[in-house]
């Protein structure tokens, strides 16, 4: 019991600094097909704010924000900026901390000290949504996120290196407007 409340309150203590800060960095996204047919891992950078539920992402030629009401999807190849209003499940896909919080009521809890880091490992006791655990690494002193990593029961992973990441008490613009670009409202 005790080892449930560490892994909560660290957990809750993010998420509680992410309702008050913004959470700034660049990232290193790598997606593995499978270990096992020896896959080319593929790699993507860039750059992220998140504050709440908010957040502002930037990937490829695209960029993506959540005010907390619509979800802007910006394509650069396309010069269209795409509004909708997403479900839930869409944002705990795009938000890792909130789909840790999610995953919560429903996991096995493990939680380790790797060095300054508290290393979070949360496994689905119902796996028949495709993760088989997601690992959550934050610098236990300052609360920065510094990698996520989602296993999937097919044997695909994910893992999400933050990178220069700090926290600022200055909230961005989580919108996208784009002079000359056509909009397409979904909502």
């Amino acid at each position: 019991m005790k080892l449930l409340l560490i892994i909560l309150t660290v957990l809750q203590s993010l998420l509680a600094t992410l309702e008050q800060k913004t959470l700034v960095s660049d990232f290193t996204m790598t997606y593995t097909q499978s270990p096992i047919a020896n896959s080319q891992p593929m790699t993507y950078t860039g750059d992220l704010a998140m504050h709440g539920k908010q957040f502002k992402l930037s990937m490829f030629a695209m960029d993506a924000a959540y005010d907390g009401n619509t979800l802007y999807m910006y394509s650069e190849d396309t010069e269209e900026v795409t509004l909708s209003t997403p479900a839930e499940e869409e944002l705990l896909q795009t938000n890792p901390f909130l789909y840790a919080q999610a995953l919560l009521p429903v996991c096995q809890y493990a939680e380790k000290q790797v060095g300054n880091k508290t290393q979070m490992t949360l496994t689905p006791n119902d796996q028949s949504a495709g993760i088989a655990k997601f690992v959550l690494r934050v610098e236990t002193a300052t609360l920065l996120p510094t990698n996520v990593e989602i296993h999937e029961t097919n044997g695909k992973l994910t893992t999400l290196r933050l990178n220069n990441a700090h926290y600022t008490d200055e909230t961005p613009s989580f919108t996208i407007e784009k002079e000359g670009a056509f909009i397409n409202d979904l909502r």
